[in-house]
């Protein structure tokens, strides 16, 4: 099953968050997981109420659902945002039904992914006593009640080796509020080439080969956080406009791990500020099937299992709160990418 009509799935190998059974469409382009009925009714609010419509850039396309084991029409055409695939044999009623939503790191050559989790409360008003309790305490002993964002899990691609290296939950766990800031340099950490090693003047302009693992060379970098930054402002106020309630949520933050990629990526951003309005009607021309160069980065806000609307209560001041400290880090690592670029534009040549 895919947007070209193929009916098979495959793991997602890029899952650094959220619950084991994630699957995606075999091109990669759509990502299929066990449908909550909470989820969907949240979708679907997205989709239908103006009041949600500051959200629906931040937010994964979603498709519909369907039943994983059915068989999916192959002569159907790709289903429009928000309706369903056409099922021509249908699953029995043990078989759960599946949520099919844009699979976010497809376009991405090597994806650096982070699954921040958000918000100070981490249980919904169905939960037990026991489990209040548990999560209460959870919530105590991280960074979720004090900052508002835990760092779910994320992945680092290895550029020498072509292989991402994970960063398991137990890091996120284990850490406290002053340790973020850390936490968000090893997730985007620098790059040097050979050329710097040899000659640290040359300014981290060079388009050489990552002579150490993992990183983007800082003057990529920096634009890349700028306009990330911004986005994630957008985020919150847009979280600010609506009234819901959101256990469980995170933000994911894709970036793009291949330099070659990412510098292409940048002159897109640049095309799409110069004339917004053509990118968006070329974005309507684009052949799907083409993995062509986007932007080099994105943010999403995404699981909503446990996430209600509650008109007339306001917005959830736990995740604004963790939003404001994502927006805190990411001031912080432009400061220090800044800083490495000045200092290294400053150094004397060898």
């Amino acid at each position: 099953m895919s947007a070209s009509g193929s009916s098979k799935v495959i793991p997602l190998d890029s899952q650094v968050g959220g619950h084991p059974g994630v699957l995606t469409s075999e091109d990669g382009s759509l990502l299929i997981k066990p449908a909550h009925p909470t989820e969907v009714a949240f979708y679907q609010t997205v989709i239908a109420d103006p009041g949600f419509a500051p959200l629906r850039p931040f937010v994964p396309k979603f498709y519909g659902t369907l039943r994983l084991e059915g068989k999916v029409d192959d002569t159907a055409p790709a289903p429009e945002e928000g309706s369903q695939f056409k099922v021509v044999e249908v699953a029995t009623e043990a078989e759960k039904e599946s949520l099919v939503l844009e699979n976010l790191s497809h376009s991405f050559a090597k994806p650096n992914i982070l699954d921040v989790k958000l918000g100070t409360v981490l249980y919904d008003d169905e939960a037990s006593p026991e489990k209040r309790a548990r999560m209460e305490k959870t919530a105590r002993e991280t960074t979720s009640l004090e900052t508002g964002v835990r760092l779910t899990g994320f992945q680092v691609y290895d550029i020498t080796t072509g292989k991402a290296v994970n960063t398991p939950k137990a890091y996120g766990k284990s850490i406290k509020p002053a340790d973020l800031p850390d936490g968000i340099a090893r997730f985007f950490p620098f790059g040097v080439t050979y050329d710097e090693l040899a000659n640290p003047s040359s300014g981290g302009a060079s388009s050489e080969a990552p002579a150490t693992g993992t990183g983007l060379p800082p003057d990529v970098l920096l634009p890349i956080l700028e306009s990330m930054r911004e986005d994630v402002a957008e985020i919150r106020e847009a979280l600010a406009q609506v009234h819901m309630r959101m256990v469980g949520g995170s933000l994911l933050i894709i970036y793009e791990a291949d330099w070659g990629r990412a510098r292409e990526g940048l002159k897109w951003l640049e095309e799409a500020a110069e004339d917004e309005d053509e990118e968006d009607e070329e974005d309507e021309d684009e052949d799907e099937d083409e993995k062509r160069v986007g932007p080099p980065y994105l943010v999403k806000l995404i699981d909503f299992a446990h996430t209600k609307v509650v008109p007339g209560i306001g917005p959830d001041e736990g995740v604004l709160k963790g939003v404001d400290t994502i927006l805190t880090l990411l001031d912080g690592r432009i400061q220090q990418t800044k800083a490495v670029i000045a200092s290294t534009e400053a150094a004397p040549a060898s």
